[in-house]
């Protein structure tokens, strides 16, 4: 049996809905990314057929989506924005509240107040708007399938860019996941400003 894809079944009959996700809530270092995504009209079938949860592409076929979404908000087929919060917040706040900062931040930045916002997961951030969560959201809405799409692509790039500020770490390679390259390199080389307070491994090499 084929496994079911994404689709507008829970932004049926809501107004305007947007899918919120985030990017980015495991890794040592970088920010943590969240995206949110409106669709304004049917989307077409092209699109859809490229969206689903970002963790089941590749790469590559992530990169194509994320193209093809900002191609779709240009025509206004969607609204999208992105927001972060840092590692520095991530710091001061901890993961969680800093997710939920980003989240806020991101839906603040669309162009209109959603009427709902369908968040993946357990834990209602604070929106300005009604919220629902939905557990393994963006394996089945295809609002929150889209925002976790950006988001992914976004940070990852986020981090490729910390990778060049920031060599022998291999950001690039790992986008700040505690990998075993990576605790090899924190260990070797100290934590940069880029990496979490608040995080074991990094806060054991500031003691």
């Amino acid at each position: 049996m084929s496994r079911a894809r994404p689709d507008l079944t829970l932004e049926a009959g809501h107004g305007l809905v947007a899918g919120v996700d985030e990017a980015g809530r495991g890794p040592l270092a970088g920010p943590v990314v969240a995206a949110a995504v409106a669709f304004l009209r049917a989307p077409p079938a092209a699109l859809v057929a490229l969206l689903d949860d970002s963790k089941r592409l590749s790469a590559a076929r992530r990169a194509a989506a994320a193209a093809a979404l900002r191609e779709a908000a240009r025509e206004g087929v969607l609204a999208a924005a992105i927001a972060a919060a840092s590692a520095a917040e991530i710091g001061r706040l901890d993961i969680l509240r800093a997710t939920h900062l980003a989240m806020a931040r991101a839906v603040a930045r669309l162009p209109a107040r959603p009427d709902l916002a369908l968040v993946d997961g357990n834990q209602p951030p604070r929106l300005p708007c009604p919220t629902r969560c939905v557990v393994g959201g963006d394996g089945i809405s295809l609002s929150i399938a889209a925002a976790s799409i950006l988001a992914k692509v976004t940070r990852d790039r986020a981090m490729a860019r910390l990778d060049a500020r920031w060599p022998g770490y291999g950001f690039a390679r790992h986008a700040g996941y505690p990998t075993a390259a990576h605790r090899e390199a924190l260990a070797r080389l100290g934590p940069c400003p880029h990496h979490r307070r608040g995080f074991g491994p990094v806060d054991a090499l500031l003691r």
